[in-house]
């Protein structure tokens, strides 16, 4: 029961920072977000620095390297720059290469791979994001939308509540038992109806945008969201870990609080380009 009010505690600050931060204002957004992603890097380039042979003060530099490519998105999206901003990002990428060939580590490819995965799952996902808050299809300035990357979140949290809920009380059937034991299908329909429910009242907030649009977003971000989630988690049981950190009490680290983000995003981008603003 301690531990359940602790996880409860602890999802309500995290879920009023975050909300709280896309609602408020950009610059606040920005910042949260930025921060948040260099915690989750650094937790990830902590995990992994048995096959990236990264010492303490490199994972920090290579999660900077991820926030950098974050802010640049956020001012090419925000119309605060041109793609320019992106130019550093490209030679951080090179330097990543470039400097292995130096290292004399016994797997350098190994090195390679786990270093710009964690670019690419975690710092391209956030870099994503700028391009749902901001919408660049309206004339004159971009015009930026808190309403839509919130709701990508409420769907994601809806998600994982539903799935907890109905999953610890009817779970039978294993989602997939080879990488997630715990996962059922009943916990990840609860999880689907929980988020399709709470999508309904979204046209309250954006009426522009058909109901049924933003069911089919709320759908797109539950499936997708799963399969990320699914592959964090067949990330730590490659490395043999169960939970990424211990920095949010009852819920681990702050990988774990961005697992379903990972492919959500990016799937969810497309949705909103090919759908909702098309």
């Amino acid at each position: 029961m301690k531990n359940l009010i602790t996880r409860a505690l602890t999802g309500i600050v995290f879920v009023a920072v975050l909300a709280g931060s896309i609602g408020f204002h950009p610059i606040a957004y920005l910042i949260v977000f930025g921060v948040l992603l260099f915690l989750a890097l650094r937790e990830y380039y902590a995990l992994t620095a048995g096959y990236t042979a990264l010492g303490a003060v490199e994972r920090g530099l290579y999660s900077l390297g991820g926030v950098y490519l974050f802010a640049a998105a956020f001012g090419y999206t925000g119309n605060y720059t041109d793609a320019r901003i992106f130019l550093p990002y490209l030679v951080f990428i090179m330097y990543v290469v470039i400097a292995r060939l130096y290292r004399k580590t016994p797997d350098p490819i190994a090195n390679w791979a786990y270093i710009i995965l964690g670019q690419v799952v975690l710092a391209g996902p956030f870099a994503l994001m700028n391009f749902i808050v901001f919408d660049r299809h309206v004339a004159g300035a971009p015009l930026y939308t808190p309403l839509l990357l919130l709701a990508l979140f409420v769907c994601v949290w809806m998600n994982d509540t539903g799935a907890f809920l109905v999953g610890s009380l009817l779970g039978k059937r294993k989602l997939f038992e080879r990488i997630s034991p715990k996962k059922s299908w009943e916990g990840f329909y609860g999880g689907l109806a929980l988020a399709l429910a709470v999508s309904s009242a979204f046209p309250w907030f954006m009426p522009e945008v058909a109901w049924y649009k933003w069911m089919g977003l709320a759908a797109v971000t539950v499936v997708f969201g799963t399969w990320g989630d699914l592959s964090e988690s067949l990330l730590k049981r490659t490395l043999h870990v169960k939970d990424s950190g211990c920095l949010l009490p009852g819920h681990g680290g702050m990988l774990d609080r961005f697992d379903s983000v990972m492919m959500a995003v990016p799937a969810a981008l497309v949705y909103i380009e090919w759908v909702i603003r098309n």
